[in-house]
């Protein structure tokens, strides 16, 4: 990871604000009533665009944020508490959840495609988060790790929906507004930059 400058300081906050803005409705309701909030698509969004480790970066910062007592998490929650509570390891899945998504989505310094984009969204925005999450809840509420996988299954219809808008955005976003996600995608071999531009993250 290059060392971020000042744009690289704003995005980070920008998305790290973002991801606090989704979370202000608090939970809602979909697919029977299980409730869901829209942070998780701020993430998604923020790994997808600004790389794996500034994206990382932005949700560290909003934690941070969060343990200090700041109602950055959804439903105005924070304090260090939170990270002690049973949905601590899904809000620090967060982070790796960032990561993979990043990794996917630039794989090779490739120019963000759809297929690899929703591949990105389900292993990092839903994989990498449960794979954290789910053990973690299962630790603080001793209940058995299958049953609160099976539980936290009825989690999943929401976030293969926050998974899809991703990859829409995204998308939509690199053929619109490359440069937003400031990274240069060179062509293979020559080392050229192609028309479409934008910066290393």
């Amino acid at each position: 990871m290059r060392t971020p400058d000042a744009t690289d300081l704003a995005r980070i906050a920008v998305f790290a604000a973002l991801i606090a803005v989704l979370g202000l409705p608090g939970s809602f309701p979909v697919f029977g009533g299980v409730p869901i909030t829209a942070q998780t698509l701020g993430v998604m969004l923020a790994g997808a665009i600004l790389g794996p480790w500034f994206g990382a970066l932005s949700v560290t910062v909003l934690l941070a944020l969060a343990a200090m007592g700041l109602p950055v998490l959804a439903g105005g929650r924070g304090g260090i508490a939170v990270f002690f509570g049973p949905t601590a390891g899904y809000a620090l899945g967060w982070i790796l959840g960032a990561i993979v998504i990043g990794l996917i989505v630039h794989a090779g310094g490739r120019r963000p495609v759809v297929w690899r984009t929703a591949l990105a969204m389900l292993a990092g925005g839903i994989g990498a988060i449960y794979a954290l999450g789910i053990p973690v809840q299962s630790l603080v509420t001793r209940l058995p790790l299958a049953e609160t996988a099976l539980t936290s299954l009825v989690f999943v219809p929401g976030d293969l929906l926050k998974a899809a808008v991703a990859t829409i955005v995204v998308t939509t976003l690199v053929r619109a507004y490359p440069r937003g996600f400031r990274r240069e995608w060179y062509a293979p071999v020559t080392g050229r930059r192609p028309a479409e531009v934008a910066v290393d993250a």
